[in-house]
């Protein structure tokens, strides 16, 4: 972009932005309803909310988002609101922002971009800030046009083909292409490696914690693992995958893992460079779906889920849809539209502990779906892999006798097929005791 807004016009004051969209015809909702979660990523992001402006019709102007009337109102408003920005529901053509700019006479940022700076604003590792860079270099590429429309009428001396602003458009892709190429080459060397660590841990059973945003992942691994992981009431406050060791009830341990969350309309560039990251996610024999169950947006939240796990090839794994913080919902008649959508979604209240032991009792039931139920021989010459078997499967009984211990065990395959390499055999007739 040509202007780059000042979150800091004057020590201590951030930059007061006017929001604005597009709802279809019959959308009953005032403006700020309609715009409520594009306030709280303005919000994230240091903008202060200086109005929202609504414009009801079937499609966006294809040259100006807005019509021609409604888009020289949104310059009267921000005239008279002195606002330093506005900033689009929706992610804008190079051509849409343009002509809005040029109406508003004031930085234009779309709801791409937006989120964007809050993805760069929240990086803190390596990995992270280079997806968050990728992602902001393949989104501005097809934009460059818009930085150099003040020299695209210039006209250069003999010889020289083109204007200097043609020039320097294409100087700067070139640039722009050979860091995306560095960079994603780099981000490939992570995912390999993170395909490997996963790989490497077969036999532990794992959770993903995926959702929307701000729905209350980070406090829930915190409630079961105790990782004192940061669990701010911020929309991305966290961007990295944690994985932390979870012990349940009876003395096993899986591992949970909390990913980014979700959001409406989430650039397609930044699914794509954070797909080193959601890997764990994909890799994991189960998902935990959160949802804030007190939002009026909660079915939507669902379905937002739903498409980004469909696109990042996780669909069909298995799930639990998770409505979180119903210690907030006064009438729990209001959740009755999330279990029409899903009969075996469960409430909880993080913060409570309310549905907690519920949910323990649906995970610990897939998790005996997805295991073996063998029982197996360890001689005591193989004695050492008893607390291996109690830390990573689930010992149903065990039975002492001269030939060693015999145990009834709920189990990954991989872990059994270790087990057995090292010493266990799968229990004969003759190897149980009488009335056992």
């Amino acid at each position: 972009m040509n202007q780059e807004p000042n979150r800091n016009q004057s020590a201590g004051h951030a930059t007061e932005a006017v929001l604005f969209g597009v709802a279809p015809h019959g959308d009953q909702r005032t403006a700020a309803e309609s715009l409520h979660e594009l306030q709280l990523l303005a919000t994230t992001a240091d903008f202060v909310v200086a109005g929202c402006m609504v414009q009801h019709r079937r499609h966006p102007d294809p040259h100006s988002y807005l019509g021609a009337g409604k888009l020289a109102e949104l310059a009267e408003v921000v005239k008279l609101a002195r606002s330093g920005a506005v900033i689009c529901d929706d992610s804008l053509t190079p051509n849409q922002a343009r002509n809005i700019e040029e109406a508003v006479q004031v930085p234009v940022l779309d709801r791409s971009e937006l989120i964007l700076q809050i993805f760069a604003l929240h990086a803190r590792t390596p990995q992270a800030k280079l997806q968050v860079e990728l992602a902001a270099l393949q989104y501005e590429l097809p934009r460059l046009r818009r930085k150099w429309t003040h020299l695209e009428r210039q006209r250069g001396g003999i010889g020289v083909r083109g204007g200097a602003g043609e020039k320097q458009i294409d100087v700067d892709r070139t640039l722009l292409r050979n860091r995306i190429a560095a960079v994603g080459k780099e981000l490939k060397r992570i995912e390999q490696h993170t395909e490997r660590s996963v790989a490497a841990r077969p036999e532990l059973f794992t959770v993903a914690l995926v959702g929307y945003t701000n729905a209350g992942k980070s406090s829930l691994m915190n409630r079961m693992t105790e990782a004192g992981v940061l669990a701010e009431n911020k929309l991305f406050s966290t961007l990295d995958t944690r994985t932390r060791p979870w012990r349940l009830p009876g003395g096993r341990t899986i591992l949970l893992t909390d990913t980014v969350g979700f959001i409406r309309k989430l650039p397609h560039e930044l699914v794509a460079s954070f797909h080193a990251t959601l890997q764990e996610a994909l890799a994991a024999n189960l998902l935990l779906v959160l949802v804030d169950g007190s939002s009026p947006e909660a079915l939507e939240q669902i379905k937002t889920v739903d498409e980004v796990l469909d696109e990042l090839g996780a669909a069909d794994l298995p799930r639990v849809t998770v409505c979180n913080k119903v210690d907030l919902v006064a009438d729990r008649a209001q959740l009755a539209p999330l279990w029409q959508a899903d009969q075996k979604a469960m409430a909880v209240s993080v913060l409570t502990g309310e549905g907690i032991d519920e949910l323990l009792a649906a995970m610990q039931a897939h998790i005996a779906a997805a295991e073996q139920r063998v029982s197996i021989l360890v001689p005591h010459a193989a004695g050492s892999l008893h607390a291996e078997i109690r830390a990573k499967a689930t010992v149903l009984s065990e039975f002492y006798s001269e030939r060693g211990c015999l145990m009834e065990i709920q189990v990954s395959p991989a872990l059994l097929g270790r087990l057995l390499a090292e010493g266990a055999r799968v229990a004969e007739p003759s190897d149980r005791p009488d009335g056992a």
